[in-house]
């Protein structure tokens, strides 16, 4: 097969030039049209023989939510599978044609401005992290283009002295590292609002700008192939790395990051296929050009004084769609590569996320109408919005089904098998992105011995389905709860998270599931009640609300969090490889 490399020395088109991005957005387009019509009369077809009542309405209403994303995760998913299957190690070129413009030995002359704002974080993890690359950094040639930032919004006394201790020890390592350490006294404009200030200032002149959070890594390796590629392509504005999970010790997080890893390994590629030059921001791990995101990207404050008003909590996809209406591309560099994450350690702490990003992402109803926006980014606001949209009403759908599950005429009327194969077919679909990113895997025996081999692989990505089934429910719950607190004025600000413990108490699980523990109880007592069969029906989901606390608990035991990594359950490349490391290290020390 010709490389992208030599077609391009050829002169012949490569990427979203050769095939079209247009035509694949309306193949795309199609395709969701047409899958998300056929589950919607699959589902109507159930109730129409007896005539659809407003509780039915109501439940196709809610069904009919959570279609979208549900679709779109389908499609991203098969399409990155054909072009990883396809493409192989060029897949991430044929979506991104300006990552084969550089040979990966060109000298860095941009100005780059690696950024970390942090609020009440842990400073001793956090700085380290930063310190890692500008020490990597330092052994390069270039280490003079680069400048190192922590951007305080701590409010904390007692950790804005450690904060201040922690970067004094590292200017005093580095004296001719250029490193420097501010600290706003309010925390206006959340994060974004850091990052606008500190652009603004002397300190912030620069030509590319890498924001990395507190709980963020990369490899200088990754960080100058994301700027070779910039300073070669001027009418990129946003080029954004995949990011995957740091080795974890927590039984949940390693079971969450080895299923993400392979959802968003498929789903990214599938998507950055048809996005083309509209890609995504995750608001990390990105490399920005900096004199037209300070012109074009200044988030505006909502008007009003409800809880999706004020500044944007949920900045990065809005500073893209900006980006781009000012004429730059938003890029994604869809492979595996030194660009890191840490994800939460238990469930609780999941969901304590998740309701943050939830109330941004409801802020983009009052920006669908900006002016100017190209129609692919309307179309990421609004799929942004109902990834949290579309879980409310996946539970309304639920609860209103299980009402009219006690009714004996509702369930004389709807037929049993198609209402469990269309159960079955919507399961299946909520899993493809992870579904496929495994198959990736196991389709390439070098992979899968970088993840311990294929029955490590097989058996690691079925015990997490099964845990990603058992949970959904849980944080569908929780953000159900959010949601209706929002219509009531409830808001959420911008606090620190927990990016580390031990094992989360049975009290705090307490505190915070159980709603989910009542629902289920409930939802268990009226089936139970007026439709015992139901209760097979119901399992997945009864099991899971009813047993949240003690899944939440469980899942960051100590002895099981050992198990998992005793038996390489969940290992990813990075785990095996920092194995590999450790007995190399003691097999030298022993001699």
């Amino acid at each position: 097969m010709t490389s992208l490399k030599a077609m391009e020395k050829k002169g012949q088109p490569t990427g979203s030039s050769r095939y079209g991005v247009p035509a694949r957005r309306r193949l795309v387009l199609v395709l969701n049209i047409v899958t998300v019509l056929a589950l919607f009369s699959v589902m109507t077809s159930l109730f129409i023989p007896s005539g659809i009542t407003i509780a039915e309405g109501a439940m196709l209403t809610a069904f009919a939510l959570t279609l979208p994303w549900l679709s779109i995760g389908l499609w991203n998913s098969v399409i990155g599978l054909v072009l990883d299957r396809r493409h192989g190690a060029e897949a991430a070129a044929h979506v991104t044609p300006a990552l084969v413009r550089i040979r990966g030995d060109e000298p860095i002359t941009a100005r780059v401005a690696v950024i970390m704002p942090l609020r009440n974080e842990d400073p001793d993890a956090s700085i380290a992290r930063l310190r890692r690359l500008e020490t990597e950094m330092a052994r390069s040639p270039w280490a003079g283009r680069f400048s190192f930032h922590v951007l305080s919004d701590t409010d904390d006394a007692g950790i804005a002295l450690r904060e201040e201790a922690r970067v004094a020890q590292w200017r005093a390592a580095r004296p001719n590292a250029r490193i420097h350490y501010r600290r706003r006294t309010d925390n206006s404009g959340f994060k974004a609002g850091n990052i606008a200030e500190f652009l603004h200032s002397p300190e912030g002149e620069s030509d590319f700008f890498l924001p990395l959070d507190a709980d963020s890594e990369m490899g200088a390796e990754t960080v100058c192939r994301l700027i070779r590629v910039m300073q070669v392509s001027p009418e990129v504005g946003m080029l954004q790395s995949l990011v995957t999970g740091l080795p974890s010790r927590s039984f949940f997080t390693r079971a969450f990051q080895f299923g993400m890893r392979h959802g968003m390994r498929s789903y990214t590629l599938g998507s950055a296929w048809w996005q083309g030059d509209c890609g995504p921001n995750w608001g990390h791990n990105v490399l920005i050009r900096t004199a037209p995101f300070k012109e074009h990207c200044m988030l505006p404050v909502l008007p009003g004084r409800g809880p999706l008003s004020g500044p944007i909590l949920s900045h990065d996809q809005v500073e893209a769609v900006l980006i781009r209406r000012a004429g730059y591309e938003v890029r994604v560099m869809a492979e595996e590569s030194e660009s890191f994450e840490e994800n939460p350690p238990s469930l609780v702490d999941f969901i304590r996320r998740e309701l943050r990003w939830m109330n941004g992402n409801l802020q983009y109803f009052s920006l669908l109408g900006m002016k100017g926006l190209k129609p692919v980014s309307r179309i990421q606001l609004v799929l942004a919005i109902l990834m949290y949209v579309s879980a409310p009403a996946w539970m309304a759908f639920i609860l209103i089904g299980a009402g009219l599950a006690g009714t004996v005429d509702q369930m004389s009327a709807v037929p049993l098998g198609p209402g469990l194969a269309l159960f079955a077919t919507l399961m299946t679909l909520s899993l493809s992105p992870k579904i496929m990113g495994l198959a990736q895997v196991l389709a390439v025996p070098e992979r899968s011995a970088a993840y311990g081999g294929r029955p490590r692989v097989i058996a690691g990505g079925t015990i997490e389905l099964f845990f990603s089934m058992l949970i959904a429910p849980i944080v569908a719950m929780g953000l159900t709860r959010f949601a209706i607190g929002l219509l009531f004025g409830q808001r959420i600000g911008w606090n620190a998270q927990q990016r580390s413990r031990a094992r989360l108490g049975w009290d705090e699980a307490a505190r915070v599931l159980w709603p989910q523990t009542l629902a289920g109880l409930t939802l268990t007592l009226w089936l139970a009640t007026m439709v015992p069969w139901a209760l097979i029906f119901g399992a997945p989901v009864l099991l899971s609300l009813t047993g949240a606390i003690p899944i939440a608990v469980i899942s960051t035991l100590p002895r099981l969090s050992r198990w998992s990594m005793q038996h390489g359950l969940f290992d990813i490349p990075e785990d095996r490889t920092q194995t590999a490391q450790d007995k190399t290290a003691v097999q030298a020390n022993t001699a």
